[in-house]
């Protein structure tokens, strides 16, 4: 069994980081509230004070945060894991966050003899209670295969994808296209519902066809039941969707249609929509067609 570090008991990372303690391993756990954390401590995780201290003892630590700002601070700031961590720890990065700077932290952690890793992950709560995320992963062979058999505690889909960066631009490629697809489930939906369709009738039908998608089978049924809790924020989507339109920018393309879903999403932020999940975006669509009216 390892000793293992985590910090970012949310949504996600309050299961991922259950199955790791449910695997027998020992879990040193930091999270920005304590209370979000009590049931991760009473399943035995001893609870650090500060980020850093997670890193005490720990072969590997992992981090699931919110913005690019919350993983700069808990690798690189005053305290943070890279001047904490002892040499050969592997420290994995399973935020959504900019390939660059999985980059910087990545030769930060070379400089002082660590491994890391660029980790981002989809599938939601879902798939995250379920141990069936995808894992996408950016560095180097020997830490990954190290730190592979914990991944699989937590996902099915695991893959290197190449060096560091590499899974966070994976993760871009992945969001643009849930972008694409959150758009037309929803405007689907809106137009069964108008229809006069039963709205879990349609999905049936449609999400056995060539139409079948993750999304309309899983939160198409969701806005079905007028379930709009987040498996992933719409905060943190449009933070995403940011990352992969500035990236594309630097690259010298054009993604017309991920710039036109985030506007959607900053118009439903602009409704109060940020805490709720991704297929929220129905109820913005659902607004804004009420105020044409």
């Amino acid at each position: 069994m390892s000793n293992i570090g985590w910090i970012g008991i949310g949504v996600m990372g309050r299961s991922m980081c259950g199955h790791l303690l449910a695997a027998g391993h020992s879990v040193r756990v930091h999270t920005r509230t304590k209370a979000s954390a009590e049931s991760i401590i009473a399943a035995g995780a001893k609870w650090c004070e500060r980020p850093g201290d997670v890193a005490k003892d720990s072969e590997f630590v992992f981090t699931i945060v919110g913005y690019p700002a919350d993983v700069r601070a808990v690798y690189l700031g005053d305290g943070g894991l890279i001047g904490q961590a002892a040499p050969e720890t592997v420290l994995v990065d399973m935020t959504t966050s900019e390939p660059v700077l999985a980059g910087e932290i990545y030769h930060a952690a070379q400089g002082r003899g660590i491994h890391a890793l660029d980790a981002p992950v989809s599938g939601g709560d879902l798939g995250a209670r379920n141990a069936a995320l995808a894992i996408m992963v950016g560095g180097d062979q020997a830490p990954f295969e190290r730190t592979l058999p914990l991944f699989e505690k937590m996902g099915k889909n695991i893959r290197l994808m190449g060096g560091a960066g590499a899974g966070q631009h994976t993760k871009m490629s992945n969001q643009i296209l849930i972008a694409g697809t959150m758009i037309g489930v929803v405007e689907s939906l809106l137009y069964a519902v108008r229809s006069g369709l039963d709205m879990d009738a349609v999905i049936d039908v449609i999400g056995s066809g060539a139409a079948g998608s993750w999304s309309i089978n899983n939160l198409g049924r969701r806005i079905a039941k007028g379930d709009y809790d987040p498996g992933f924020y719409i905060k943190h989507f449009v933070k995403d969707m940011g990352i992969a339109l500035s990236e594309a920018k630097k690259m010298g393309i054009a993604l017309p249609g991920l710039a036109l879903v985030e506007q959607l999403y900053v118009g439903a932020m602009g409704q109060g929509l940020e805490n709720m999940g991704t297929q929220a975006l129905y109820l913005a669509l659902k607004n804004m067609s009420a105020a044409s009216e």
